[in-house]
C-alpha cells in the first residue's frame, strides 16, 4: 500500500484506563474480527493477561478504515501496550515502531502516574500525541476535571480533549478520523536498501524466532536472503506477514509497514530486538538507532522444592527467556535450599509473573529467596564488585564503601493524603524533591528513595494508607554511598546464608528482633534447644530459643529414693548435650516465607 494510506500508532495509559477495551472498539468498528469470535480484552491473549485483567506484553495488530473525512481507506497498524511501570520498556520499544499515540485517560480517575511517564515517553520519541478522555459512561465520571488535567500536561486548550467510551464505541470513530488527519504517515524510502526494526520477538517451538518488525526503507519479500546487522546473522525469509489479530501470511512488507518474520532460527540471540534487518544480497549501511539494554533491577533466587527439578527449571528458564528478553538469570548454590538460580526482573510484578508461568505453564513447584537489589561494593584494595545477595557479600573488614541504586519516584494523590505518603517516604529513608499541585484537589510528590526499600511492600502499602487512590511511578537515577551491613541469622550457632539480608544500620536492631522472633514460630522444636541469633560480623543483635522436647523419665518413679530419679534425669542430660553436637537444625519452608512477611509487619 501507498505510505501515504498508512498510519502506526500506539495506546498509551495508565493501569486500567480502558487501553484493551479501546483496541476492542477499533477492531469491531473496522470488521477486523469475526463477531463470532469476539470476546473482551482480545489482543490479550496470554492466560495469565486474561486471569489478571492486566496487559503484560505489546500486541500489535492491522486494521483498515475507511475514513468519513475524505472516504478513503486507510491501513493502521495499532500496538496495544502495558500499563504497569514493570513493563515500561515494552511500551518505550512499541513506540520506536508508531509515528503517533493514543493517551487514554480515565474520566474518574483522572491523570495518573503512568499516565505522565507514559506521556514523556511519547514526547521524547517525536511522537503525534492525541489525547482522549475515556469512560464517560462512568456515574463518576469529573470530564470537566479530568480535561483541565489532561491541559495542563499537554499544554492544550481542554475543548481538545477527545471524550469517549471506548465500553459503549461513543467517540471512536472521531478518533480514527483525527489519528489519520494529524498523525504523519510514515516517511521511509521505497527504493533504498531494505531495512527494518526488531521492536518485539517470541518463540514458537515449531516454526522458531518470530520477529516482530517495522519496515522503515525498501521490501523485504518471502524467501529472500536477509542480515541482522548487529549480531551479523544471516538467514533466509520463511515466512512473512502481519497480525489481523492473527498471523496472516503476505508476499512482501513494504515501507511504513508493521508485520512478523519467520526465519527458521531457533537462537532467540541471533535476532535480537532492538536490532536492524536488511538485506543480505543489497545491505544498507546504516543501522537504525537500537533501544537501550534492558537492565533487570530486582534479584532473588529461584529453588526447585524437588531439587531432581533443577534440569527442567533449567530448560524452563531457557524457553521463557525467549519470550521474555528482561528476564536474566544465572546459577546459583545454597547450603541450604541446593542448586538453583539467581534471577534478575524488572520489579516485583515481573517477578511474581514469572514465577506464575514457571509453575503453570512448565508444572514446577519453586521456592523464592527474599527480593534483593544490586548493590556496588569497592574492596579496600579498589576492587569493585557487583553484589546480588547478602550471601555474597564480602568480609566486612575487606569492605570499603557499598553503594546502592535510588529512584526518583513520583507519587500522585489526592492531597488529604499528602502527610500519609510523607511518612511512609520518610520511614523508607526517602529524601523529598518536590510538590506539584495538578489541580485544587490532586497533588505530585517527589522523593528520591532506596531501591531497595520498595521492592517489597511499598507498594501494597502506598496503597493501603491512601485507600488505593494514589499512583506510583519511577525511574532509575543512579547509585549513592549507603552505611549497609549485612545481618547473619544464625541456628544453633551456624550461619544460614539463605536468611541473609543487606540492611541500612538504622534498621538492623530491629530487623534482627522480628526476623529471630518469627522464626522461632516457624521453626519445630527438636530434642535439642535452639538458640535463633541475628548478628552483625560478631554483635549479637537478638536471640531467641526453641526450647526442646523432653521427655518425661522420671513418669514411672513412684516414690523411693530419689538418687534413681537423678540418674535418670542425668542420663537424659548426657544424651540431650551429645545431640546437641552432633543435631542438625532443619529449616522448613516456612520460615524462608516468614522472611519474606516481615516487610508487612514491620509497617503496620
Amino acid at each position: 500500500m501507498d505510505q501515504a494510506h498508512i498510519r502506526n500508532f500506539s495506546i498509551i495509559a495508565h493501569i486500567d484506563h480502558g487501553k484493551s477495551t479501546l483496541a476492542d472498539r477499533i477492531l469491531e468498528l473496522t470488521h477486523t474480527v469475526d463477531p463470532r469470535l469476539m470476546r473482551a480484552q482480545l489482543l490479550d491473549s496470554m492466560e495469565l493477561e486474561r486471569e489478571r485483567g492486566i496487559t503484560i506484553k505489546a500486541q500489535a495488530v492491522r486494521v483498515f478504515y475507511t475514513s468519513s473525512l475524505d472516504g478513503e481507506t486507510y491501513q493502521l497498524h495499532l500496538i496495544d501496550t502495558p500499563g504497569h511501570v514493570d513493563f515500561t520498556y515494552e511500551v518505550s520499544r512499541s513506540l520506536a515502531a508508531c509515528e503517533g499515540a493514543l493517551l487514554v485517560v480515565d474520566a474518574s480517575q483522572g491523570v495518573e502516574a503512568q499516565t505522565v511517564a507514559n506521556t514523556y515517553l511519547a514526547v521524547e520519541a517525536g511522537l503525534e500525541l492525541i489525547p482522549c478522555m475515556n469512560k464517560l459512561d462512568l456515574p463518576g465520571a469529573e470530564p470537566e476535571r479530568v480535561a483541565a488535567e489532561i491541559a495542563d500536561l499537554l499544554g492544550e486548550p481542554p475543548q481538545d480533549v477527545r471524550r469517549i467510551s471506548a465500553k459503549t464505541g461513543e467517540g471512536v470513530t472521531e478518533v480514527l478520523d483525527e489519528l489519520i488527519a494529524r498523525v504523519p504517515a510514515p516517511s521511509g524510502d521505497p527504493d533504498g536498501p531494505p531495512r527494518a526494526l526488531i521492536f518485539d520477538s517470541e518463540f514458537d517451538q515449531y516454526r522458531g524466532v518470530v520477529a516482530y518488525i517495522r519496515v522503515v526503507d525498501g521490501t523485504f519479500r518471502k524467501g529472500e536472503a536477509i542480515l541482522a546487522m548487529q549480531a551479523g546473522t544471516t538467514a533466509e525469509i520463511d515466512d512473512i506477514g502481519f497480525f489481523s489479530p492473527q498471523m496472516i501470511s503476505a508476499q512482501a512488507l513494504g515501507p511504513g509497514e508493521v508485520g512478523f518474520v519467520i526465519t527458521g532460527l531457533k537462537e532467540v540471540t541471533a535476532l535480537r530486538v532492538g536490532d536492524t534487518l536488511t538485506s543480505a544480497r543489497r545491505p544498507a549501511t546504516q543501522a537504525l538507532p537500537g533501544y537501550r539494554e534492558v537492565k533487570p533491577m530486582v534479584f532473588c533466587g529461584l529453588y526447585p522444592i524437588d531439587s531432581d527439578d533443577y534440569p527442567d527449571l533449567r530448560d524452563a528458564l531457557e524457553k521463557l527467556t525467549l519470550n521474555d528478553a528482561a528476564l536474566s538469570w544465572q546459577p546459583e548454590t545454597s547450603d541450604a535450599l541446593g542448586f538453583g538460580f539467581r534471577c534478575g526482573f524488572l520489579g516485583l510484578l515481573h517477578m511474581d509473573i514469572v514465577r506464575e508461568r514457571l509453575e503453570r505453564e512448565y508444572d514446577l513447584d519453586l521456592m523464592m529467596t527474599m527480593p534483593s537489589v544490586e548493590y556496588e561494593v569497592t574492596l579496600t584494595d579498589e576492587t569493585l564488585l557487583r553484589v546480588h545477595s547478602a550471601a555474597d557479600m564480602p568480609d566486612p573488614s575487606r569492605v570499603k564503601q557499598i553503594r546502592e541504586p535510588y529512584i526518583r519516584a513520583q507519587v500522585l494523590t489526592p492531597k488529604e493524603y499528602v502527610g500519609t505518603i510523607m511518612e511512609l517516604c520518610q520511614e523508607r529513608r526517602g529524601e523529598h524533591v518536590g510538590m506539584h499541585y495538578l489541580s485544587a484537589e490532586r497533588v505530585q510528590l517527589t522523593y528520591d528513595l532506596p531501591l531497595a526499600e520498595i521492592v517489597l511492600d511499598f507498594f501494597d502499602q502506598l496503597k493501603s494508607r491512601t485507600r488505593g487512590y494514589a499512583s506510583f511511578d519511577y525511574e532509575i537515577t543512579g547509585l549513592r554511598e549507603s552505611d549497609l551491613v549485612k545481618l547473619d541469622i544464625l541456628l544453633a550457632g551456624d550461619p544460614v546464608d539463605a536468611l541473609a539480608m543487606l540492611v541500612h544500620r538504622s534498621k538492623a536492631d530491629m530487623l534482627g528482633r522480628t526476623m529471630a522472633e518469627k522464626l522461632k514460630e516457624k521453626i519445630p522444636r527438636q530434642q535439642f534447644d535452639v538458640p535463633i541469633q541475628a548478628a552483625i560480623g560478631s554483635r549479637i543483635l537478638a536471640r531467641e530459643t526453641v526450647k526442646a522436647y523432653r521427655k518425661d523419665v522420671v513418669a514411672k518413679c513412684y516414690g523411693g529414693d530419689i538418687s534413681r530419679k537423678r540418674k535418670l534425669l542425668e542420663a537424659q542430660k548426657k544424651g540431650k548435650k551429645r545431640m546437641k553436637q552432633i543435631g542438625r537444625v532443619e529449616v522448613p519452608q516456612e520460615a524462608f516465607l516468614a522472611v519474606l512477611e516481615i516487610g508487612d509487619s514491620q509497617h503496620q
